[in-house]
């Protein structure tokens, strides 16, 4: 493959963090793999919104906590041009709430994450199979619905108003652990097909696009926000 090939199968990326020591670290591991190619970094929401309407890069990885424009913010901008993986030192429930339903792709956390891992969610999320979340935040999020509807807990959240199957619950229940298709499909003994089949029935029922928003709903940290 030559260059001018190379460049093109590279995935674009827009790294946004005010730290530059962490900012510099991403960009060197990312640039790596030999599959990214970082087109702009920023230390703030608004150069990231900038850049990024500038390079309309396939992703655009951003912290929450920077000046001037906070992630939080700069999210609900960035998500209407391109996917948005929110990567930070933040944990908290209601961030993590706020982030998934302002549009981002997904949500993880740094130091639950391995180099490796990061590339696949990368790649996961630009290709829209996947919306990463680190357990740290799938924990969130459930420790968020146990403190402020505790009888959801031990209800199946598909009777809670959603419409889901008995069998769509099961595998709403697994997509919430961070299983793939191909994951969930083995622990059902069904198909990809049929598994992929009721994960748009999911989406639709939850009204969601992706697999961040939709383990939000489930969890039952957006309905309630709107």
């Amino acid at each position: 493959m030559n260059e001018l090939e190379s460049s093109m199968s590279q995935v674009s990326v827009v790294v946004a963090d005010d730290n530059p020591v962490v900012r510099s670290g991403l960009v060197a591991l990312l640039e790596s793999t030999g599959e990214v190619r970082v087109v702009g970094q920023a230390g703030d929401g608004a150069h990231a919104i900038e850049l990024t309407e500038r390079h309309r890069p396939d992703l655009v990885l951003l912290d929450v906590r920077m000046p001037l424009v906070d992630g939080l913010t700069a999210v609900r901008t960035l998500s209407t041009l391109t996917r948005v993986l929110m990567l930070t030192y933040t944990d908290d429930a209601e961030t993590i709430r706020a982030a998934v339903r302002h549009g981002a792709s997904g949500y993880l956390v740094h130091g639950t994450f391995t180099a490796e891992e990061l590339a696949a969610a990368v790649r996961d999320t630009v290709s829209g199979k996947g919306n990463p979340l680190s357990p740290v935040a799938v924990s969130a999020l459930m420790a968020a619905m146990k403190e402020t509807q505790p009888a959801l807990a031990v209800r199946a959240p598909g009777q809670q108003g959603f419409g889901l199957s008995a069998r769509e619950s099961e595998v709403m229940d697994l997509i919430a652990r961070g299983r793939s298709n191909r994951e969930i499909a083995g622990e059902l003994f069904l198909t990809e097909k049929t598994v992929k089949n009721h994960v748009n029935r999911i989406f639709a029922k939850l009204a969601v696009t992706n697999r961040a928003a939709a383990i939000a709903n489930w969890l039952g940290t957006t309905a309630r926000d709107r």
